[in-house]
Formats: structure tokens, sequence, C-alpha cells
């Protein structure tokens, strides 16, 4: 395993391709920091006697220890553990841990270059085992780029009136293919080792080009990361974890980008584009069912804490706000739990999580998202949203003043409300809080996109042989 010193190695070394702010920018930006950080948290506790178990699990194709973020999930116990570390960490960081994206992407590959070589004869899982080895000993990050920009939503892909619309095979060379298009929304690219290609939807027998699945390092010529960062305002005086960590999304173009076979998994199996685009969202699902969780404890926490603050943390109303939390973050962890224990294996012999309950908890979580940033707000009211600004409480001509008033029961510290209602706006009154509540929405799928998954899988027919049998209806 790679320490986190190496990973930042790595990052930092990599060819400039980041544009931001009108400009390209190495890695080295001060921007870059707080997302690497939370990233060198999977590798810095892989040694932690709280982490270790989690962190770490044995490679089904060495039998080497390896970090759990380039495991392939052998056993219900292992998407246990994935969730439950998930969980754990993004409460060490106060956000989402970012690298399970490139592990669900890997797992759904696992599966699908296996049913694709039993189905049509190809290669494609002897050379997925061959880059997961490659990605396990080198213990790498992988962002999963997924999502298409997509044009005319009610045209397909070959429809559309620019093809690059969705990314396409627009050269097949003997030594590899040229891609050409865009994926958006992708969460940590500017700080991955690898960008990990997959369809973002069902395709057609027309649309061979567009079924492409493949694996690249991230600062390959053509590839252009133009990238947005999510992250904390620096405090001058009053330091906080908080601001240590963050993330950065990017617009990734794929400027007629060559990738070798070795590294393609998909080309052209277009009746196998739906279930790789299907499969990592189940995956990617069932890690939001940790990642959610942690973000409910979150705000519970700073509920809880500034009712205390307050003085109305015992009054009725306020812990009927705090069980309302409660219940959404532990029915969507509950889920994912069940969708864990009753999981099933694949040819490939990855365990894979029930596709019901995944999608059930990833839409409480959905649809929930808001009404968490609602509770918070009102339990802590509007000082959220109009906290002076920092330099103000360090003006020797204000701060005695905003000491003073800013204080709630006698005995908590004017320092320590300021710290809770500084860490409240972090978390719903900043940029970085709109853009949690927006990924908590649509990030691993929109709550539609769950319920199409639930009725697609969930067996009606059974329920309504149940009525049928108890109204006496024959079958």
């Amino acid at each position: 395993m790679k320490t986190s010193a190496d990973y930042r190695q790595r990052i930092k070394a990599m060819r400039p391709n980041v544009y931001m702010g009108g400009k390209v920018v190495g890695r080295d930006h001060p921007d870059f920091a707080p997302g690497i950080n939370t990233l060198a948290l999977t590798y810095d506790l892989v040694d932690s006697p709280e982490y270790a178990d989690l962190l770490t699990a044995k490679s089904h194709l060495t039998g080497e220890k390896i970090n759990r973020f380039t495991h392939i999930h052998q056993s219900a116990d292992d998407l246990l553990k994935k969730q439950e570390l998930t969980r754990h960490l993004c409460l060490k960081c106060g956000r989402c841990i970012q690298r399970c994206m490139g592990i669900d992407a890997m797992n759904a590959l696992s599966v699908v270059t296996k049913d694709t070589d039993v189905a049509k004869g190809t290669e494609y899982h002897r050379r997925f085992l061959e880059y997961l080895r490659f990605f396990q000993e080198n213990d790498l990050v992988g962002n999963a780029a997924q999502t298409d920009v997509k044009g005319d939503r009610s045209l397909r892909p070959h429809q559309q009136a620019d093809p690059d619309l969705y990314l396409r095979v627009v050269q097949r060379r003997q030594d590899g293919i040229v891609v050409r298009g865009a994926k958006a929304h992708n969460s940590i690219a500017a700080y991955a080792d690898e960008l990990l290609v997959i369809p973002t939807r069902a395709m057609t027998k027309e649309e061979g080009d567009w079924a492409v699945a493949f694996a690249i390092q991230a600062d390959v010529p053509g590839v252009k990361l133009i990238s947005l960062p999510h992250i904390h305002r620096k405090r001058k005086e009053l330091k906080a974890p908080i601001e240590d960590y963050g993330t950065m999304h990017a617009f990734t173009v794929f400027d007629d980008v060559f990738v070798p076979w070795e590294r393609v998994f998909m080309d052209g199996e277009t009746e196998f584009a739906g279930q790789l685009a299907s499969l990592f969202a189940t995956f990617h699902r069932h890690s939001y069912t940790g990642c959610k969780p942690a973000m409910s404890d979150i705000f519970l926490g700073a509920a809880a804490l500034v009712a205390e603050y307050n003085g109305v943390g015992k009054a009725s109303h306020v812990r009927d706000k705090l069980a309302d939390l409660i219940a959404v973050g532990e029915l969507v962890y509950g889920a994912g739990i069940a969708a864990s224990v009753k999981g099933t294996r694949s040819a490939s012999g990855t365990y894979m999580p029930d596709v019901v309950f995944t999608n059930v908890g990833r839409y409480h979580a959905g649809v929930n998202i808001y009404h968490e940033f609602e509770t918070l707000a009102d339990v802590a009211g509007g000082l959220a949203a109009t906290l002076p600004l920092e330099e103000d409480f360090n003006n020797p001509e204000t701060r005695e003043l905003l000491e003073k008033y800013i204080m709630r029961k006698a005995d908590v510290p004017a320092e320590y409300q300021h710290r809770l209602y500084r860490l409240i706006e972090n978390l719903i009154a900043s940029s970085t809080g709109a853009a949690t509540g927006i990924s908590g929405i649509h990030g691993g799928g929109s709550p539609v996109m769950e319920k199409i998954a639930i009725m697609g899988k969930y067996d009606l027919e059974a329920r309504k042989r149940v009525i049928k049998y108890l109204a006496g209806i024959p079958e």
C-alpha cells in the first residue's frame, strides 16, 4: 500500500491540464489542497487501530493486503465494511470522502466485463483484471466519469445535432481507440490518478460508437479538466478542522483522446451499456448509504448543539425535529445494511448489493436533504446567514461588542458560540453548503432514477398474487 505522501507526490507531478479561473493551473495550486487533504485521509488512517480493519482488505487477485478503496467486494461483509468505513471517514472531514466513486466504477466493471466475455467471446475481463492489479499495486485514486452532457434530453445519442454530446469513439486503430466528448459533474477528477469512463445510459443497436468504457490517466493529452473548487473560506484566527477539507468538480473534455486497447473495457457492445450504467449507480448509491447518514449525523449534531447553546435543547418541539433527523439517517443506513446482507454474487465473483434496498436508501437520502437543511436553519435561527465576518470579531473596536452580544447560555464562552455558528454557516449558508444540497439530491442519480430502479426490480406480481389469494380470486 502507498502513503499519502506518495499520493501527493503523484498528483503534483502530473501534467498541468486543469483549467480554473480562465487559465491552466498546476496541481500545486492552493485550491487543490482541501480536496487532496480529504483523499489523504484514506491513506493516513490505514494503520490506525480504529480504522485498520475497515480501511484494508485482502486482494482476491494476489492475497496481499490492500486499501479497501481498491478492493472488489467478495462478500456481504465487504459491502458492510465499505458502508461503515464511508460513514466514519465522512465524519473525519465533514463531507464526502470522495474515493468511493472510483472503486464503485471498478466493481461495476468487474461484473460487466465478465458478463460480456461470456456472452460475446471478448477479452475485456482479462484486460480488466490486469488493470485492477495495476490499480491495487499502486493504490490509485479513480474518478468515475459517467454523466454525459446529453444535449437535447428528448433525443437519443445518435439523434443529437452534435454527436459529441455523448462521449463516443471517433476512430478505431490497430493500437487502440480515439474518443471525443465530455463528462460532467466529475468530482475529484482534478486530483485523481485515473479517469474511469463508463456509459451514462442504455444504448440501442445504432449506438455502438457511444457504448464505450475505458480507463485513462487523468493528465493524458487531449483531456481538459475545467474545474470548480468547493472549499470553505479560510479562517484568520478561528482555525477549525472543517476548513482543511473540500472538493473540486470538473467538466471533463475528451478532445480526441487516444486510449490503448489494454485499457478499453467496452467498445460497441450496446446490449451491455445499460447494465454497466445501472450497476455503477447501484454500487455508488450503496456508498451513499454510508456517506449520507454521516451528513445526517453532522446536521443532527449541529442542530442539537446549537439548541443546547441557545437554551432550548430540552424543548419538546426541538427534540421532535432531532428525532426526525435521526430517523432519516438511520433509515438510510439500515437500507444499506439490508442491501449488503441481501446482496448476490455475480459470475465474476463480485458481490453486488441488492438493487431495491440500495435505491430505497438513496431515495430517502435525496428527498430529505433539504428537510435536513431546513431543520438546522430552523433550530439555529437567522444568525447562520447574518454572522459578521471573522475580521470583525478580531477588530479591537468591535470584538468586545460582538462577544457580548453573541452570547446565549452564560456558561458557554463567546468563542464557542462564534465557532459553532461559523460551522453552521459553512454547512447551510455558503456556496459549498449550497452545492452539498444539490449533490445530496443528484449525486449518484436523482430521486426519480431511484424510483425507476425500484420499480424495475420490485416484484409487484408477487404482491398481486397475495391479494388474489386473500380475496379468493383464482390465478
